[in-house]
């Protein structure tokens, strides 16, 4: 691997690329924080793709897309007089030593729980009026969910059990089945909510990661179904002109690649 040295001239080199580049480049020069707002989530989805895929090839070139995105904002509040790379590095060298009072100062903590407990007690000590402003309003809602739980958890508003989720779980399902005899829709909707998300705490409790979990179920359906449209398409046969048994019989083969 590189050294500390070799890693530094790398970082100075990207910082004189993007110098260069916004003096220089048409597209470049033209972008706001605005303009690349809606890229830089894309790479982060992107990055979150090669993760899951385990593809460590493609979550370095992807780690390096989002660092060109963190240096370009950077680069923009310079250019304001705002802020720059190193007020944002070391923004967060501060915000690390002080969240971690058990490593640089005098606190003594006996597990992941109480580092947990601490950070979250150390935000609201910083000014934030609750522990949910930090969870950002546009997160898709099963992340959403799950954070919130995270958050709350962190200071102590949770379960003491997995079998206590899970009797939440089931109670939610009942209710949720008892609308849908009912069919009131909205009702419904409502009680399918609960059910998502005592589901998504039961998961916490199982140190499973619901976004995760489903993405990953996500591309094995997909997958098993690709399989199924291309077994269809070798026997010329469209998808709409098959049985159920038909389709079956293609969705088990797919089952064992």
């Amino acid at each position: 691997m590189n050294s500390r040295k070799d890693q530094l001239k790398a970082f100075d080199r990207l910082l004189t690329i993007m110098d260069e580049l916004r003096e220089q480049c048409p597209w470049d020069k033209k972008q706001t924080m605005q303009t690349l707002r809606h890229l830089t989530i894309e790479e982060t989805y992107e990055l979150g793709d090669a993760i899951l895929d385990n593809d460590l090839q493609e979550i370095k070139g992807e780690l390096g897309d989002l660092l060109l995105h963190i240096v370009f904002y950077a680069k923009i509040g310079s250019e304001t007089s705002d802020f720059d790379i190193a007020d944002v590095t070391n923004a967060i060298c501060e915000k690390l030593i002080n969240r971690h009072p058990h490593i640089y100062g005098d606190v003594k903590v006996t597990n992941e729980e109480e580092v947990k407990q601490n950070w979250e007690n150390l935000k609201l000590k910083e000014g934030k009026k609750s522990v949910l402003e930090g969870v950002p309003k546009s997160l898709p809602a099963l992340v959403k969910a799950n954070r919130i739980q995270d958050k709350v958890a962190g200071v102590g508003f949770d379960w003491e059990a997995p079998n206590q989720v899970w009797e939440k779980v089931e109670e939610e399902l009942k209710e949720f089945k008892d609308e849908v005899a009912k069919g009131d829709q909205d009702t419904i909707e409502s009680e399918f909510g609960d059910v998502l998300f005592s589901m998504i705490n039961y998961a916490r409790f199982l140190n499973i990661n619901p976004e995760n979990a489903l993405e990953k179920t996500n591309k094995k359906f997909s997958k098993r179904f690709q399989y199924l449209e291309q077994k269809a398409k070798s026997i010329n046969k469209p998808l709409k002109d098959m049985t159920l048994a038909e389709m079956d019989v293609f969705w088990e083969e797919a089952k064992t690649l």
